[in-house]
Order: structure tokens, then sequence, then C-alpha cells
């Protein structure tokens, strides 16, 4: 019988326990305080709680991105342990009414949803996400009532993969109902306090125009234990030192792909990236738009002064230390950003980009911290596309040193005494198409003052990198006779290369192939061993090589497992306790602990990306990611598919909750940290995604980005170039979708000569759930112009996996060797699949074929997953 990792005690973990604290401790610096007029921090005592996230709290993102945990603390929990009265618990409860009545109205109509379409339910919610409704009424009553000068209002949104948002009441914007509210009570309290319970930026100019508002804190979505970080954050126990990853617009129109994103102009079909490289702060800087809140902006309940930066050249390396004292009268750590203004040469340039950070530690009253912040000449370098190289052009480079974008003063300037290539390679990704880019006006040269530092860099201290991309490769053939085992490839006796030219070209395509096996169609279930994985790699080999499946887990805010599963005596898996959000399959009941065994896998939800980005603590970040590796070494999970990388083009992206930030260096370091935690704990791996430009949810199967080959160098590449080389993660997983034309899970320019000749990226790729089949049965459109990705394409690209895989992908493979033909589109334009989606909720494919260890009950493949 195959090993089961899980408990079979319902009894709460010692582990569980341990972790919860690790991600209290470390999530009170994912908060960033916005305003604060010196109400915060407070003194345990009364307080009025009002707002639809007081108790339905939400601790992260739906789909893929949830984490089953056992239990979550929401934040009246966490205000009553810490002390705190709650004297609103009338409104509360009228609150918990009004959230179970809509929330049965959903489900209802979900059900009607999934008959009407031949789907399971599970398919219905996660096209038709649920959304959090307007607040229940709240009146002069209320708050005359409530008996405290102090009143605390949570605005709380979901958000998840499958949608993006709408920019409209009660998503980015306020509901009229809050804004009412938030009148009302900044009426008839002395201190109110907003907290922002949500995974992506919305819209605050109204609620900033409120007078009588006194502190605004953007809590994020912290995993289960939110309510107690919110509380250590309320009371000052945790000084917020969290600093925003994006800008923060006073309007969204002020987002320069606001009128085209996604369903905004009709046009879910084709994406036009073109704002080119000017995302984020890049445009708000360089076309002159004043932001809400800038980039790298937040408060703390203390104060800093920066000291003047001594600056050190060393060849390619570049130092700047700049002292930080605290200057208030509590403890508390800052963030010094380091920018850089290039010289205006061949290429335009942002106004500034970041190029380096760091975090001091605690810092008691009138303590200083020398701040040293590194970085390589080349990461000021600009993507040339007439020269296919990266470019340092001759001139003066500006260091900007601040705390935030909005706020930082020349430290240095570097002085280039002619262009350098830093690194020659090739154009790889194609016409986008014709589209007209958005130019920003010619702003004024950047002046410096005379007392400024300079420094000189040489160009002959950088010296060109070049690469050798890789071409067809000739068969490989060995002549050691028997059969090889894994055994002998570790010892040394054989190369891995010799075992792979001894299979067959059936086994091949298997290995191809990843698996899923899914009792009720339900995300995860992969694995017989650990129910609730989102796949497993084929174990065709796993008796007559000795190589065993890999088993995959979702993320990125944790592991995304079943909580609660049976087994019969024998240790067959029985059906049933599958979890999707609201979605649970019942056990039967004749499975009875006399004829059943019950075996229990909680994992503990950490912040999210999104929060997480925000500590600006890459130390934190490693932390939480050992967590995560502690717990697959627990469950037996071998990838965690995570972390999620992908920019911040549009606040209205469904996934924005999960990916880190506008910015590709704090994405790239931040992927990185995250990997390095979980790849401390041996054969443990991570898998960075979504490789690459997966910017928007609605039609994310079948959407195509046009993007510049500058814009995804620069932006949409360099966060995953920053961690596959800072910490070389297992496993890249491809997105969904088309990039100029070419599904990314076919693009060999992307997988081959991108991530492996250039970064030296060395180990799997796999693509998104179902890429490589057609997946219109899990959309509400069916009418999409472009096909999905191939199975051939996928081989040809160096793409390694295709998740999780169905017999047809293996027999297209098969037959494809055999007949040496590639895939090509059939009159419908599907190239491996039938151009009609199935009725039921289960893919086209067939079964897999199945191995001893594959025990489950049924062999549906889950309808969506890993995503």
């Amino acid at each position: 019988m195959a090993k089961i990792f899980a408990s079979r005690s319902p009894e709460v973990t010692q582990s569980e326990l341990d972790h919860s604290a690790v991600s209290r401790a470390l999530a009170g610096e994912c908060v960033v305080l916005l305003e604060n007029d010196g109400t915060l921090p407070l003194q345990p005592g009364k307080v009025a709680l009002y707002g639809n996230g007081a108790r339905q709290t939400v601790k992260g993102g739906t789909g893929s991105g949830d984490v089953n945990t056992r239990g979550s603390v929401n934040i009246e929990q966490g205000l009553e342990s810490a002390g705190f009265t709650v004297t609103s618990k009338g409104w509360l409860d009228r609150q918990d009414a009004l959230f179970a009545k809509s929330k049965q109205d959903y489900l209802a109509w979900i059900a009607q949803r999934a008959k009407e379409r031949g789907s399971s339910e599970f398919v219905a919610t996660f096209c038709n996400p649920y959304q959090i409704p307007a607040p229940t009424a709240l009146t002069d009553m209320d708050a005359a009532s409530a008996g405290t000068d102090t009143a605390i209002y949570v605005i709380s949104r979901t958000s998840g993969e499958g949608a993006d948002r709408f920019n409209k009441r009660g998503d980015y914007l306020l509901f009229a109902e809050e804004k009412a509210q938030l009148e009302l009570l900044a009426e008839h309290f002395a201190k109110l306090v907003v907290v922002l319970n949500v995974g992506g930026v919305m819209d605050l100019s109204e609620l900033k125009a409120i007078r009588g508002v006194s502190a605004v804190l953007l809590m994020g979505q912290l995993g289960n234990i939110g309510g107690d970080v919110l509380a250590d954050v309320l009371t000052g126990k945790v000084n917020p030192s969290g600093k925003l990853t994006n800008t923060w617009a006073k309007r969204y129109e002020d987002y320069p792909s606001a009128a085209t994103f996604s369903h905004n102009n009709g046009n879910i079909d084709d994406e036009y990236y073109t704002e080119d490289i000017y995302v984020g702060y890049r445009w708000f800087d360089a076309f002159g738009v004043e932001p809400l809140y800038p980039f790298g902006f937040g408060r703390s309940y203390t104060s800093f002064s920066l000291g003047a930066a001594a600056t050190k050249v060393d060849g390619e390396k570049v130092s700047v230390t700049v002292p930080v004292k605290n200057t208030g009268s509590v403890a508390g750590k800052e963030v010094v950003q380091l920018y850089v203004s290039a010289p205006r040469g061949e290429l335009k340039k942002p106004y500034q980009e970041l190029v380096c950070f760091g975090k001091t530690g605690l810092l008691a009253p009138g303590d200083t911290e020398n701040v040293v912040l590194s970085f390589s000449t080349r990461d000021m370098a600009s993507y040339s596309p007439e020269r296919a190289a990266w470019v340092l052009e001759v001139g003066g480079y500006v260091l900007r040193v601040g705390t935030s974008s909005r706020d930082t003063v020349p430290a240095a300037v570097l002085t280039l005494d002619k262009t350098a290539e830093t690194e020659a390679v090739r154009n790889l990704f194609g016409d986008p198409g014709e589209m007209e880019a958005m130019t920003p006006p010619d702003l004024a040269p950047v002046t410096v003052d005379e007392l400024v530092p300079r420094l000189s860099i040489r160009a002959a201290d950088v010296p060109t990198r070049r690469h050798v991309y890789q071409g067809a490769r000739k068969p490989f053939v060995t002549s050691h006779s028997g059969t090889i085992m894994l055994d002998d490839v570790r010892s040394g006796k054989c190369s891995a290369e010799e075992l792979v030219a001894q299979l067959t070209v059936e086994e091949l395509a298997e290995l191809c192939v990843g698996t899923a096996r899914g009792g009720s169609s339900v995300v995860g279930n992969a694995s017989f061993t650990v129910p609730g994985a989102a796949g497993d790699t084929s174990q065709v080999l796993t008796a007559s090589r000795g190589v065993r499946g890999l088993i995959f887990a979702d993320g990125p805010a944790g592991l995304r497992l079943q909580p609660v599963f049976k087994t019969d005596k024998q240790g067959k898996l029985l059906p049933g306790g599958s979890v999707m959000g609201d979605i649970i399959e019942p056990f039967d009941p004749k499975y009875t602990d006399e004829n059943s065994d019950t075996y229990y896998q909680y994992c503990t939800a950490i912040p999210v990306g999104w929060s997480l980005a925000m500590s600006w603590n890459m130390a934190l970040l490693e932390r939480a990611g050992s967590v995560v590796g502690e717990e697959m070494e627990q469950f037996g999970v071998d990838l965690w598919l995570a972390p999620a990388m992908n920019i911040h083009r549009n606040p209205l992206c469904g996934r924005n909750f999960e990916y880190y930030s506008e910015d590709p260096r704090i994405a790239g370091k931040a992927a990185a940290a995250i990997t390095r935690g979980v790849q401390s704990h041996p054969g443990k791996g991570t898998t960075i995604k979504h490789f690459a430009a997966n910017s928007q949810e609605d039609n994310r199967y079948y959407t195509n980005a046009h993007i510049r080959e500058r814009a995804l160098r620069e932006i949409y590449l360099r966060g995953f170039e920053i961690a596959v080389r800072e910490s070389r993660p297992a496993s890249i997983m491809t997105s969904y979708n088309l990039v100029n034309g070419i599904h990314t899970c076919d693009s060999h320019d992307l997988i081959q000569a991108a991530a492996r000749d250039e970064w030296g990226f060395d180990g799997v790729v796999m693509t998104d759930w179902f890429a490589s089949q057609d997946q219109r049965w899990l959309l509400e459109k069916q009418d999409v112009i472009h096909p999905h990705g191939s199975a051939t394409g996928c081989v040809y690209a160096g793409n390694d996996l295709q998740m999780p895989g169905g017999q047809e992908n293996v027999d297209f493979l098969i037959d494809s060797v055999k007949t040496a033909k590639r895939s090509k589109a059939g009159p419908s334009r599907w190239p491996i699949c039938s151009s009609t989606p199935p009725t039921s909720s289960a893919p086209s494919s067939g079964p897999r074929r199945q191995t001893e260890a594959s025990q489950a009950t049924e062999t549906r493949p889950a309808p969506f997953g890993a995503g």
C-alpha cells in the first residue's frame, strides 16, 4: 500500500501552532499605514466594529490560491483576544444574517447555473466567483448606542483566478453604502480607523475626502491569523513597516491601460500593451500624473531620517551606504529605496527605476543603522531591440535614495565613459502587430546639485556576456547493455541521458504528460497519497526503472490540500471531502469509523504574495517559504506551484493578490527569497509562474498579449530572470496566454532561448493546467479567436510536462513521432482536442492508464487547476 503522509488524529498539531506563530510574527511587517493623525496605536478598551470584513475577514484569494485551513481568526476575534470589548454586536449579527442570505442565494444560483451548462458546481463557481455584498444598514441609533468614541470600519474585497475585477462600486470603488456609513461614523466618533482587508489596489479618493477619518491601514490579506495580526498592529505591539509595491492612482483612468484592459473595451481576445515599458510608477513619473499614494510609500508610528549616503564603486559592483536614524519615540523599521535615473541617448528611459532596496532591523528611538545597498552596474542597463543587446549608454547615471518613488534625493552620479553592451542576445519574441505606443513627453534633463558626489565607471569593467543558443540536437544513443535504473544514475554508473536513451517512444510520451485523478472533478485530488494535490508526474517508470512520480500542490499562500479524507481498511481512497471555496463534497454516511479510516492534513495560510512583498523584507519571505517547505516535507509534496510573480499591469487583474508588484525587481527578489526558503528543505522545490505576461484572467486561456520586445525583457520577464539567477527554482510554469501570437507553452524562444540559454535555468518547465487541451468547456464565452497550445508544440519548445495531462496528449505525441508530423490546426482550429467542449464536468481527454498506486475510485481529471 502506498504511503500516506497525513495524520490520523483530528487534534491541532504542534506544527500548526508553530507555523501560525511564525506567520503571525512575520505578517505585521506586511501591513501598510496609509494615514494616521495620532489615533493609532490604540489602547485596548471599548470599540465599535463595522464593515463587511469585521467577521467575514478575507484570508486570501479564491481558486488555486486558496488554502484549506482548519480555521481562520477574523478581526472581531483578534480584537477581543487583544483585550478589546466590541460594543456593536447587534449590527454585526445583522451583518451575519445578510451575509448568510447572500451566500445561500449565491449557492442556489450556482447550482442552477451548473445545471444549465451541464457542468459541475465547482466549474460554475470558478467562472462566477462569489462577491461580498454591500454591508447591512447602519443607523444613527447604531452609532449613538455604541458607548465608545472609537470605531473601526473594515472594507473587504475578494478576487481570484478565472475572472478580473471591475471598475465599479463594491469592487474597485466603494459601495455607496460604505461611503455613506463612513460619513455617518465620522460624525459620531472622535476616532475612526478604516481597515482595508483587500487583495489589490482600490479607489480611495472618496475615502480620503471624508473628514473625520483618523487612520487608514492597508491590512491586505494575511492568512488564517489575520485578525490577530491586525490587533498587534492596532495596539502598537507591532509598528507597521510595510511599503506599497504599487502606485495608487487618484482615479482608475489615470492608469495607462485603463480604457482597454480586459473586459473594459469589450475585447478579451487581444490585449495591446501600448504603454510599453511605462508601467506603474514609470508611467506616473514619465507622464507627470500625480498619484494618490506613490510606489514605496508607507507611514510608521515613529519617524526616521536618512543621513548622507556614501557611494563606492568596485569594478561592476556599486555600494551605497545610507545611515538611517529613528528620530521618533517608539521602535520601528524603515525601508530604504535606491532608484537610478539613466542618461538619455538612443533609447527613451523612465525618469527613474528601482535598482535596489533594504530594510533596517528594529531600531530603538535614537538608534542608527547603516543600510548597505549593493548592485551591479549591469542592473542599470536598458534593452535595445536595434542592437539586440542590453546597453549602458554613455553619460551620467543619477542614484536617488529615498523612502518612496516620490521622496528621493540624488546620492551620487555615476559617469560612464562610453556606451557598453552588457549582454548580447537575440530578439526573440516576434512582431506584436500594429499598435500605437504611448510616447512620454520630453521632460527636462535631470539636474543634480554640484555638491552631489561624482564617480566614474568604465565600460571596460563591464564585459559583454554572449550566449550560445541551442539548436537541433542529434539523438542520443547509448551502448550500455542491460536495463539502466535510477540508482545507476545516482551512483554515477550511468548518466541520465543513457537511461532516457533506452526508453521507448511510448514511455517518453508518458513522461511528457502528467497525471491527475479527481473522483469528484475538484481542483486537486491528483494523488492518492496526498489528496487535494494538484497533479503528479507519470509513474510509468516506477516499477521498471525505480523512478517515482513527483507530487505537486497548489499555492502561493500555502499548500492547498484536501483537509480531511477517508480510506477503506485496505487503504483505498474513498470519495468525498474535496473542497473548492464554499463547495465541499460530502462523504457517504455509509463510511463509518468501523469500516474506514479518516486522515487530516491542515495547512497554514501565510499572507498572500502581494502582502508579503509589501514587507520589503526578503529575510522574512525566506522564513515564510521555509514554513511551506516544512509542510511539504510533512505531507509528502515535492513541488509547490508557486510563487506567482506576474506584473501588476492593471489593478483589476483578478490574481494581483498573489502577484507581488508593478515593479519587476521587487517581484524577482521576492520570488527568489520564497524559493530559497522552500528549497532549503532538501528535495523540495518551487514553480515560479506564470511565464509570462499573465496580466489578465478574463479569457486567460485564449487571450493574445501584444508586447514589444523591450517591454517583455525589461518588465514582464525581468522578474523571472532575477528569480532564476538568484535562487535556481526547481521549476517554471508557463502561462495560458499567447504572446505575440504564440502560446507561451509552445514558445521555444521563451522557454529554451530565454530561460535556459540566456539565464541558465536548469530545472523542469511545465504547462499550466490543461494548456495543451481545449478548455472552452470552462468558459462562459465560447467564441474564442485564438487556439489553445499544442502537445507537440510543448515538446518542441522544451516544455517538459503537460499538466495535468490526458491520454489524448500521450496518443498525439506517439502518433506525431511515428508519422513525423508536427501538430497543426484542423478545420476547427483545435490542434489536439475536439472542437466541441464536453457536456460533463470532465475534460475531453480519456482516462490515463493507472498504476498500482493509482487507487482513486474514479479517474476523471480535475476540471481546472494549478493556475
